[in-house]
């Protein structure tokens, strides 16, 4: 593996895109206003929230793919 391949970074850069819009779509379901770009002005209740409501999404994605 290379030491420059980012591991936080997609490898397909179309699944960064979806990334965002999934990000955005579940910061606005929490009531988080997220900018393009930079965010490093939310506080951390902020942007855990965030993250928890894509995990939810995520979970409850993987759930209705079972049935």
């Amino acid at each position: 593996m290379s030491s420059s391949n980012n591991s936080n970074q997609p490898v397909v850069p179309s699944a960064r895109e979806a990334l965002n819009k999934f990000k955005m779509e579940a910061a606005a379901e929490v009531g988080v206003n997220l900018k393009q770009g930079y965010n490093g002005d939310l506080t951390s209740r902020e942007a855990g929230s965030v993250g928890g409501q894509m995990v939810k999404k995520m979970i409850e994605a993987y759930e209705n793919g079972m049935k």
